[in-house]
């Protein structure tokens, strides 16, 4: 990694000319993704051949290529993923690859690649005990959460094995809910935020009681800014790492100067009002500091206020029959301007061809997208991406120094992953296991399960706590490491001797494993034998999937898995998970989007759980479940709110689509 105390700036790039953008910068890293496996799908992206050349030319520079392949991997992509790393490592030699899944993990080291593995952010390695057990699996670096504040941040450093870096986010996007917490895409239509195809249903409109619809979970940028300084007396944070791999080569260029300055000036009051300056040329969505700095929080979602990237330079105009706008500021060709906001009649972007003076006039072209000429005088345009001449210059220069740098040829891989074993067909009858919240009145049937928690231990009778099962949140914080080792003890006291961890880092909760038994929970995602079986080096005995999964991918899983496997099959699986929420939302009542979906926010420790108004319902495929092997079934039970009204539906989630 960099040297300590001067940390990188590692600059995103989704197509070639962000790449030279970033180089042209002087950014000491780029993350970039391929074609497949990339957790931004949306962008351009790289096939192996153009990114071989730039990576080529970045080496020359002194700019490293990191490749992220940060995706859940499917049963059946586990061999393409294998021959991908294959052929990447043989032909771009990028410094790192940044992985999600513990496929790729296992994938990297049977392939023989000689770079870095940096665990993604996606991967949700959110509190200290866990930095050793990624290391312990060959890791090198960790993308901590945006959610930490500085002093979480200081507390994950404290615990870092001493060759293991950190790398924090310090500008971009936000999203409402915590990473690789959010099935919300997914849960609404087979579009996985998991697998880089989500289509951002928090950036719409909501609307609550009778209020008007506003943005309640859209939050504004991130951008550290001149509280990056800090950050640079914790050495283990090795990389500042700007976020935007769909953004143009005009943010990528301002940005990465930006942070330089502010990392090269710490003392500099001139250089810092400079790199503001420059970021606000970006062209992002509006920012804030978030949760950064622990004693000023600032709340990241003002829902009375948009929160879309670009500068505002114009409103739409009619002339008789004709659209236009006068722009506030020239527009040169290649400059990308966007009409009103994606949620909202007559949304588009549009490239100029031609320049456009201060105050001229731009005629909006007639599109043949219905609805799409039906936009209101007064929409707002943005400009979205500049071209400007002089950035554009250096560009050109750098292309054309990329035929100094031939592709190589591209070399087919043969890789054949090395498989688990098998594990025996299990003869026990399938158990059915409700999850609960705190203790249930009356009578239960089947195997009782709870959420760990200190109220739940202490109202549960001692000998229920043993033939309970006990699940660990799908994220534990920072400062609530030492609570749970506090209530895993407690609770191995009382005589508990299952439990259910989400995720995989969770493991290094349990160092004795002589009376306890561990079950890898549902949250970790697990969707690829080669996973379970890190799952299974890592203490599990058992697997519980993610139902995020299609029906040809549940059951392609159950085939020959290395451990046995459940599946949660009923109750409320949530949206998502996140850390704020915009003080307008009201716990437990419903809130709308505009295509009439309910959802409702509930409070479970530090921690938001946005729930939708209806709930999975996999009951109907149990026999079939059953017949593949499953041998686990799980049912998440939680109460429904007073305030929102039973729903007449229930979800499969994916079970009958295609999950892209």
């Amino acid at each position: 990694m960099s040297k300590k105390h001067i940390p990188e700036i590692m600059a995103p790039a989704g197509d070639t000319q962000s790449y030279l953008a970033a180089v042209a910068a002087g950014a000491d890293a780029v993350y970039v993704g391929l074609k497949h496996f990339s957790a931004r799908m949306q962008a351009t992206n790289f096939s192996i051949s153009e990114l071989a050349q730039l990576a080529s030319l970045g080496r020359d520079r002194g700019t490293k290529t990191y490749v992220a392949m940060n995706t859940l991997v499917k049963p059946n992509d586990v061999e393409s993923a294998g021959r991908l790393i294959d052929r990447l490592g043989q032909t771009v030699k990028p410094f790192a690859i940044i992985v999600q899944d513990l496929a790729m993990v296992e994938l990297a080291r049977q392939v023989g690649f000689k770079g870095e593995v940096h665990l993604s952010t996606l991967a949700i390695l959110s509190h200290p005990s866990g930095l050793e057990t990624i290391r312990k699996l060959g890791v090198n670096c960790v993308v901590v959460p945006r959610e930490l504040n500085l002093d979480e941040v200081k507390m994950m450093a404290d615990a870092c094995p001493k060759d293991l870096d950190l790398e924090i986010f310090v500008h971009g996007a936000l999203c409402h809910c915590v990473s690789g917490r959010c099935y919300w895409s997914s849960y609404l239509g087979g579009k996985s935020g998991l697998r880089g195809r989500c289509v951002q249903p928090c950036r719409r409109l909501y609307k609550q009681d009778k209020n008007h619809a506003q943005r309640l979970f859209s939050c504004s940028d991130l951008s550290l800014d001149v509280l990056t300084k800090p950050l640079l007396d914790i050495p283990k944070v090795a990389a500042w790492k700007i976020e935007g791999r769909k953004k143009g080569p005009h943010y990528v260029y301002y940005t990465v100067r930006a942070y330089q300055m502010l990392r090269d000036n710490p003392k500099d009051a001139q250089a810092k009002k400079t790199a503001v300056e420059l970021l606000e040329q970006a062209l992002g969505r509006p920012t804030s500091h978030s949760t950064f700095l622990p004693q000023r929080p600032f709340q990241p979602i003002t829902p009375g206020e948009e929160t879309g990237s670009g500068r505002l330079i114009g409103e739409i105009k009619r002339d008789q029959k004709k659209l236009y706008f006068q722009p506030r500021e020239p527009l040169h060709p290649g400059d990308a301007i966007r009409i009103g906001y994606e949620d909202l009649p007559g949304h588009r972007t549009l490239f100029i061809r031609r320049r456009v003076p201060k105050r001229g006039r731009m005629d909006i072209p007639f599109s043949k997208k219905p609805g799409n000429n039906h936009i209101p005088s007064g929409t707002k345009v943005f400009l979205v991406d500049r071209r400007e001449p002089e950035l554009m210059k250096q560009i050109k220069e750098l292309q054309g120094e990329l035929e100094f740098f031939p592709a190589p040829k591209s070399k087919e891989s043969t890789f054949t992953p090395k498989w688990p074993k098998t594990a025996a067909r299990s003869k026990i009858k399938p158990e059915m296991v409700t999850l609960y919240r705190t203790p249930p009145r009356g009578r239960t049937y089947g195997k009782v399960a709870f959420w760990l928690e200190r109220p739940t231990i202490g109202k549960t009778p001692q000998a229920q706590v043993g033939r309970s099962q006990w699940w660990l949140p799908p994220v534990i914080w920072p400062d609530e490491d030492k609570r749970y080792r506090s209530l895993i003890r407690e609770a191995v006291k009382k005589g508990a001797r299952e439990f259910v961890i989400n995720a995989p880092w969770q493991a290094a909760y349990f160092e004795d494993r002589k009376n306890v038994k561990l079950v890898a929970g549902p949250f970790c995602n697990a969707s690829n034998r080669l996973a379970l079986n890190v799952l299974k080096d890592l203490g599990c005995s058992s697997a519980i999937i993610a139902p995020e999964l299609p029906e040809e991918d549940i059951l392609a899983l159950a085939q020959n898995p290395p451990i046995p496997l459940g599946i949660v099959t009923k109750g409320l699986w949530p949206f998502g998970i996140a850390r704020f929420l915009s003080d307008s939302v009201k716990m437990e009542e419903s809130i709308k989007s505009p295509m009439n979906e309910v959802l409702f926010v509930r409070k479970h420790g530090q921690n938001n759980w946005l729930y939708p108004g209806w709930e999975l319902d996999l009951v109907g495929e149990r026999r079939t479940l059953e017949r593949v092997g499953f041998r686990s079934f799980i049912t998440m039970k939680e109460e429904w709110p007073r305030n929102v009204p039973r729903p007449k539906r229930t979800s499969t989630f994916n079970w009958k689509l295609k999950l892209l």
